[in-house]
Protein backbone atom coordinates (compact mmCIF):
# COMPACT_ATOMS: atom_id res chain seq x y z
CA UNK A 1 0.00 0.00 0.00
CA UNK A 2 1.12 3.50 -0.71
CA UNK A 3 1.25 6.23 1.91
CA UNK A 4 -1.95 7.80 0.53
CA UNK A 5 -3.79 4.49 0.83
CA UNK A 6 -2.56 4.05 4.41
CA UNK A 7 -3.77 7.56 5.32
CA UNK A 8 -7.16 6.87 3.73
CA UNK A 9 -7.46 3.56 5.59
CA UNK A 10 -6.49 5.21 8.89
CA UNK A 11 -9.01 8.04 8.45
CA UNK A 12 -11.74 5.52 7.58
CA UNK A 13 -10.91 3.49 10.69
CA UNK A 14 -10.98 6.65 12.82
CA UNK A 15 -14.41 7.56 11.44
CA UNK A 16 -15.82 4.13 12.26
CA UNK A 17 -14.52 4.20 15.83
CA UNK A 18 -15.31 7.87 16.36
CA UNK A 19 -17.40 8.40 19.46
CA UNK A 20 -20.45 10.27 18.22
CA UNK A 21 -23.04 11.61 20.65
CA UNK A 22 -26.17 10.50 18.76
CA UNK A 23 -29.33 12.47 19.42
CA UNK A 24 -32.29 10.13 19.60
CA UNK A 25 -35.82 10.57 18.36
CA UNK A 26 -38.70 10.57 20.83
CA UNK A 27 -39.53 7.17 22.34
CA UNK A 28 -43.18 8.04 21.68
CA UNK A 29 -42.51 7.45 18.00
CA UNK A 30 -42.37 3.71 18.75
CA UNK A 31 -46.09 3.86 19.53
CA UNK A 32 -46.81 5.51 16.19
CA UNK A 33 -44.72 2.87 14.42
CA UNK A 34 -46.46 0.11 16.36
CA UNK A 35 -49.93 1.46 15.58
CA UNK A 36 -49.06 1.75 11.88
CA UNK A 37 -47.84 -1.84 11.79
CA UNK A 38 -50.86 -3.13 13.70
CA UNK A 39 -53.29 -1.27 11.45
CA UNK A 40 -51.66 -2.95 8.47
CA UNK A 41 -51.98 -6.35 10.18
CA UNK A 42 -55.67 -5.71 10.88
CA UNK A 43 -56.22 -4.74 7.24
CA UNK A 44 -54.49 -7.94 6.06
CA UNK A 45 -56.52 -10.04 8.47
CA UNK A 46 -59.73 -8.39 7.22
CA UNK A 47 -58.78 -9.12 3.60
CA UNK A 48 -58.09 -12.73 4.55
CA UNK A 49 -61.42 -13.03 6.39
CA UNK A 50 -63.40 -11.52 3.47
CA UNK A 51 -61.74 -13.81 0.93
CA UNK A 52 -62.16 -16.86 3.14
CA UNK A 53 -65.85 -16.15 3.85
CA UNK A 54 -66.71 -15.19 0.26
CA UNK A 55 -65.25 -18.43 -1.11
CA UNK A 56 -66.97 -20.61 1.51
CA UNK A 57 -63.64 -21.78 2.86
CA UNK A 58 -62.30 -22.92 -0.51
CA UNK A 59 -59.91 -20.04 -1.10
CA UNK A 60 -56.81 -20.71 -3.20
CA UNK A 61 -53.84 -22.15 -1.32
CA UNK A 62 -51.86 -18.95 -1.88
CA UNK A 63 -54.52 -16.96 -0.02
CA UNK A 64 -55.12 -19.58 2.66
CA UNK A 65 -51.43 -19.88 3.52
CA UNK A 66 -49.96 -16.62 2.22
CA UNK A 67 -52.08 -14.04 4.01
CA UNK A 68 -51.75 -15.61 7.48
CA UNK A 69 -47.98 -15.94 6.99
CA UNK A 70 -47.71 -12.29 5.92
CA UNK A 71 -49.89 -11.28 8.88
CA UNK A 72 -47.61 -13.15 11.31
CA UNK A 73 -44.52 -11.58 9.73
CA UNK A 74 -45.97 -8.10 10.21
CA UNK A 75 -46.86 -8.95 13.82
CA UNK A 76 -43.25 -9.97 14.39
CA UNK A 77 -42.19 -6.70 12.73
CA UNK A 78 -44.45 -4.80 15.12
CA UNK A 79 -42.73 -6.45 18.10
CA UNK A 80 -39.45 -4.81 17.05
CA UNK A 81 -40.95 -1.30 16.83
CA UNK A 82 -39.41 -0.10 20.10
CA UNK A 83 -35.96 -1.43 19.28
CA UNK A 84 -36.13 -0.03 15.76
CA UNK A 85 -36.92 3.45 17.11
CA UNK A 86 -34.01 3.29 19.57
CA UNK A 87 -31.71 2.69 16.59
CA UNK A 88 -32.66 5.99 14.92
CA UNK A 89 -30.27 8.83 15.64
CA UNK A 90 -28.70 11.94 14.20
CA UNK A 91 -25.87 14.32 14.92
CA UNK A 92 -25.01 17.74 13.53
CA UNK A 93 -21.34 17.84 12.65
CA UNK A 94 -19.19 20.66 11.33
CA UNK A 95 -19.96 20.10 7.63
CA UNK A 96 -22.80 17.62 7.54
CA UNK A 97 -25.72 15.95 9.23
CA UNK A 98 -25.06 12.33 10.13
CA UNK A 99 -28.17 10.14 10.26
CA UNK A 100 -28.44 6.47 11.18
CA UNK A 101 -31.14 3.84 11.41
CA UNK A 102 -31.48 0.08 11.35
CA UNK A 103 -31.04 -2.82 13.72
CA UNK A 104 -29.55 -5.67 11.74
CA UNK A 105 -28.63 -3.65 8.67
CA UNK A 106 -27.42 -0.32 9.99
CA UNK A 107 -27.51 2.54 7.53
CA UNK A 108 -25.50 5.71 8.15
CA UNK A 109 -26.00 8.67 5.85
CA UNK A 110 -23.96 11.88 5.83
CA UNK A 111 -25.83 14.78 4.28
CA UNK A 112 -23.54 17.76 3.53
CA UNK A 113 -25.25 21.02 4.47
CA UNK A 114 -24.36 22.60 1.14
CA UNK A 115 -26.29 19.87 -0.72
CA UNK A 116 -29.58 20.44 1.12
CA UNK A 117 -32.22 21.87 -1.19
CA UNK A 118 -35.35 21.44 0.91
CA UNK A 119 -36.00 20.71 4.58
CA UNK A 120 -39.63 19.86 5.24
CA UNK A 121 -41.54 19.20 8.47
CA UNK A 122 -44.54 16.89 8.11
CA UNK A 123 -47.05 15.73 10.68
CA UNK A 124 -49.65 13.07 10.04
CA UNK A 125 -52.68 12.72 12.31
CA UNK A 126 -51.07 10.10 14.55
CA UNK A 127 -47.78 11.98 14.88
CA UNK A 128 -49.66 15.22 15.52
CA UNK A 129 -51.63 13.53 18.32
CA UNK A 130 -48.33 12.45 19.90
CA UNK A 131 -46.74 15.89 19.41
CA UNK A 132 -44.23 14.52 16.90
CA UNK A 133 -43.12 15.35 13.37
CA UNK A 134 -40.98 13.97 10.57
CA UNK A 135 -38.17 16.04 9.11
CA UNK A 136 -37.57 15.36 5.41
CA UNK A 137 -34.42 16.39 3.58
CA UNK A 138 -34.17 16.69 -0.18
CA UNK A 139 -30.70 16.95 -1.65
CA UNK A 140 -29.29 17.37 -5.12
CA UNK A 141 -29.19 13.58 -5.44
CA UNK A 142 -32.52 11.79 -5.61
CA UNK A 143 -31.00 8.73 -3.92
CA UNK A 144 -30.18 10.54 -0.69
CA UNK A 145 -33.61 11.70 0.41
CA UNK A 146 -33.59 11.29 4.18
CA UNK A 147 -36.52 11.14 6.58
CA UNK A 148 -35.89 11.74 10.26
CA UNK A 149 -39.10 10.56 11.94
CA UNK A 150 -40.23 10.90 15.52
CA UNK A 151 -38.85 14.30 16.47
CA UNK A 152 -40.79 16.43 18.91
CA UNK A 153 -42.56 19.12 16.88
CA UNK A 154 -40.59 21.96 18.49
CA UNK A 155 -37.29 20.15 17.94
CA UNK A 156 -38.18 19.45 14.31
CA UNK A 157 -38.93 23.11 13.62
CA UNK A 158 -35.75 24.28 15.36
CA UNK A 159 -33.66 21.69 13.51
CA UNK A 160 -35.28 22.67 10.20
CA UNK A 161 -34.43 26.34 10.77
CA UNK A 162 -30.87 25.49 11.81
CA UNK A 163 -30.33 23.25 8.77
CA UNK A 164 -31.70 25.88 6.39
CA UNK A 165 -29.35 28.42 7.95
CA UNK A 166 -26.36 26.07 7.63
CA UNK A 167 -27.31 25.14 4.05
CA UNK A 168 -27.53 28.78 2.99
CA UNK A 169 -24.17 29.55 4.59
CA UNK A 170 -22.50 26.59 2.86
CA UNK A 171 -24.04 27.34 -0.55
CA UNK A 172 -23.03 30.99 -0.39
CA UNK A 173 -19.43 29.87 0.17
CA UNK A 174 -19.41 27.77 -3.00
Amino acid sequence: MTTGEVDDAQSAAEWQTEQVDWKRVSPSYAWADLVGNLLFVVALAAVFAVIFVSTDGSAPLVVTVGLPVITVLFLINAIFAFRRVRAIGYVLRKDDLLFRRGIMFERIIAVPYGRLQLVDVTRGPLLRALGLATLKFVTASAATGVNLPGLRSEDAEQLRDRLVQLAEARRSGL
